[in-house]
């Protein structure tokens, strides 16, 4: 089922899985060598795009098992110059690899879709996530991001979804990039142990500065890439919790210098980390999007999943 890319159906009631677990899953548990964290290399083998398939069919399988929609993440998160450059690709190959990545996901859709199945273009930061050293104004990071936006605004992309943006400028650039394309864009924040983006800016201001800077463009926000235990606790009701319509919670609540030097995964509890979520639904009905990132695989995913559609029942 194809969603039309003004039509996003998370922006409902409805409730929405969506996972962005893969890197760690896949370095940790299936010994897979992911060269900058990147997935995007994997489309590149058969090997690789039978991995990037088993996510797909599994995330879509899970929704149909539970009766919810699903978005699925294309590989292109670091699929950018500056990381790209890092682990050897040009921009010309960027181009192909985040054309083909949607491509990849479309397939897939295609293939075993028949419920709400969201086609998202997975962006993320210019530098490192946990730490960016360099952080751009907010020009600086339209012109930046512009560059692989402009190439995915010419797939069958249903949205632009930055993950694990670490300050409000970089966000605001990406932002703006998408709204001269024409395309719907979310942004998802990581934060720290003590709920605060790794910038020190509390959620509340990231958000309030973002919205200020682009009339308000972006469809909504998200928090991922941290446990429930870091954030829950800043969640109050007012106005700026409505722009919050997504959760992407790692397994583990390690903090991200922690997950930077950790030798062996920490998975965390599955079954706890799917009751946090649905008791975040129960507090926020408004909020939307939920699923997995570090340290998840489809345990939490099947968790998640159940915890939530038993609280929607």
């Amino acid at each position: 089922m194809h969603i039309h890319r003004y039509n996003l159906p998370q922006l409902n009631a409805d409730l929405f899985l969506t996972y962005t677990g893969m890197e760690t899953d896949l370095l940790f548990t299936q010994n897979v060598d992911l060269p900058g964290f990147a997935t995007f290399p994997l489309l590149e083998t058969e090997e690789g795009r039978a991995h990037l398939n088993r996510y797909a069919r599994d995330l879509i399988a899970l929704g149909k098992e539970h009766g919810v929609g699903v978005i699925l993440e294309s590989a292109t998160w670091v699929a950018n110059r500056d990381r790209g450059a890092v682990i050897g690709y040009s921009p010309e190959q960027l181009i192909k690899l985040n054309k083909k990545a949607i491509g990849h996901l479309c397939e897939s859709r295609n293939e075993y879709g028949d419920l709400p199945t969201v086609i998202s273009a997975n962006v993320g930061p210019r530098s490192d996530a946990y730490a960016p050293s360099e952080q751009m104004n907010a020009e600086e990071a339209e012109t930046y991001h512009a560059e692989q936006v402009a190439v995915l605004a010419q797939t069958d992309v249903d949205i632009i979804s930055a993950y694990t943006i670490a300050y409000p400028a970089e966000a605001t650039g990406i932002v703006r990039a998408a709204r001269s394309f024409g395309i719907p864009v979310v942004v998802a924040f990581t934060v720290e142990v003590d709920g605060r983006l790794p910038t020190g800016a509390s959620l509340e201001d990231a958000i309030k500065e973002v919205d200020d800077g682009t009339d308000g463009y972006a469809s909504y926000f998200m928090i991922n890439c941290a446990h429930p235990d870091h954030f829950a606790n800043v969640l109050v009701d007012g106005p700026w919790i409505r722009r919050v319509r997504g959760i992407v919670a790692n397994a583990s609540r390690c903090s991200h210098a922690e997950l930077d030097n950790a030798e062996v995964l920490d998975a965390g509890d599955p079954i706890e980390l799917g009751g946090q979520l649905a008791n975040l639904r129960q507090r926020f009905p408004h909020i939307t999007v939920f699923g997995g990132c570090c340290g998840t695989d489809i345990r939490h995913m099947q968790s998640i999943a159940k915890n939530l559609r038993n609280i929607a029942d």
